[in-house]
Parts: C-alpha cells; structure tokens; sequence
C-alpha cells in the first residue's frame, strides 16, 4: 500500500489529466499503508454480495489485503467453502444437487463460522457470497456484532446482459455459475436491502476506492 502510495503521488505530481484521481488514490493508498502498520488495527467484517456475474470475488480479493492489521484480512468464498463441504477441489463442478437450499445453508453456515473464528483471532475478514434473502444479511451482520467487530455490507449490482456475458466467459474459476443461474437469481426476491450499493460495471480501481471509502465510513 505504501508503494502504491507513492506511484499514485508521483502520477499526481505529473499534473496530467488524471491528477486528481491519482492524488485521491495516493491519499486512500497512505491511509491504508497507515492502518496497515498500526498494532491494534481493530478486526472488521466486510460482507461482499450480489448475484453471480457482479465481481464479488474480484473487489472481495482486491479489498482483502489492505483491510485489519498485516497482512489484510482473511477472504472467504462461498464458492470455494461449498466445493470443501462436498470434498471436491475448487475447480470440480458440482452436481446440481449441491446446491440445493439446504447445502447452501450449510455452506452459509460453513463462512459465518470460520468468519467468527478469525475475528476472535482478530483478523479481519471479507465475506463474499450471494446474500440474496435478508436472513442471510442478518446473519453474517450478526458475526460482527457477536465478536464486537465493525461491519460493512456491500451489494454489487449489474445488468443481467452483463452478468450472463460475464459468467459465460469464466475460465478456470470456482464458480459455476451459468447464464442460466443468473436468469433464476434475477427472479430472487431480495427483500429490503440495507447495504451500500455499488456499480459493478464501473472499473475495479474506482469500484475498489468507492468500496474502501464506504467501509472506512
């Protein structure tokens, strides 16, 4: 973060089109550096959700390393503790039966324990799954509470175009999701959804800064 830092600062003092963002980038970037070497940086709770396609993992996996005391927080994936639980490898495809509701809760389940695990620790951690019922919401909010920690929930959101093109193009990821998922969650009833939300079409260096002003509040 310190080097990013510096990069950003140096750009800034180009004094070129884009100054402003590179001197707000460097600023966020120090801040973080800061944080980051401070002993008693407090464990915090980051809940990244959205429907399969808005890039959960990608800001989850950008966010993680600059969040809690060295080395940044623990990231936990839905994806990945769903393959665990089914003892497959994270880039075995799972029958549709393991994702049935009730291994869904399992694996929900599964992230809120290891979640409470590491903020006991004091690690921070980011949680990224869908999160599409408020119940699901309530709970991993409550992690936080439970452990004294802060929390920041926040929803990505996409068009379902977007969200299909995205899907279909993975390679070599956890996920397997399909255009056909994304269609049967955009029916989900969401419910009333308390999280900042954010746009996930925008590029990940300008999602990952709206995002890391909303949980530094």
């Amino acid at each position: 973060a310190a080097i990013r830092a510096k990069v950003a600062f140096d750009l800034a003092a180009l004094r070129g089109a884009n100054a402003e963002a590179a001197e707000a980038d460097g600023r966020a970037y120090f801040d973080t550096a800061r944080h980051l070497l401070s002993p008693d940086a407090p464990p915090r709770l980051v809940a990244v959700g959205g429907l399969s396609g808005t890039g959960k993992s990608t800001l989850a996996a950008r966010l993680a390393p600059e969040l809690g005391a060295a080395p940044g927080a623990v990231h936990l994936r839905s994806d990945i503790e769903r393959k665990r639980l089914s003892g497959c490898g994270e880039l075995d495809r799972l029958p549709p039966d393991a994702y049935a509701p009730d291994v869904t809760a399992r694996t929900y389940a599964r992230l809120r324990d290891l979640a409470g695990h590491a903020l006991a620790a004091g690690r921070s951690v980011v949680v990224d799954a869908v999160h599409a019922h408020p119940d699901e919401r309530a709970a991993i909010a409550a992690v936080a509470r439970a452990q004294g920690a802060a929390f920041t929930g926040l929803w990505l959101d996409a068009p379902a175009d977007l969200l299909r093109a995205r899907v279909e193009a993975r390679r070599n990821d956890a996920s397997d999701a399909t255009p056909e998922v994304v269609d049967r969650q955009g029916r989900y009833e969401i419910g009333e959804l308390a999280w900042a939300r954010l746009d996930a079409r925008l590029p990940l260096p300008e999602l990952g800064r709206q995002a890391a002003t909303l949980i530094r509040g």
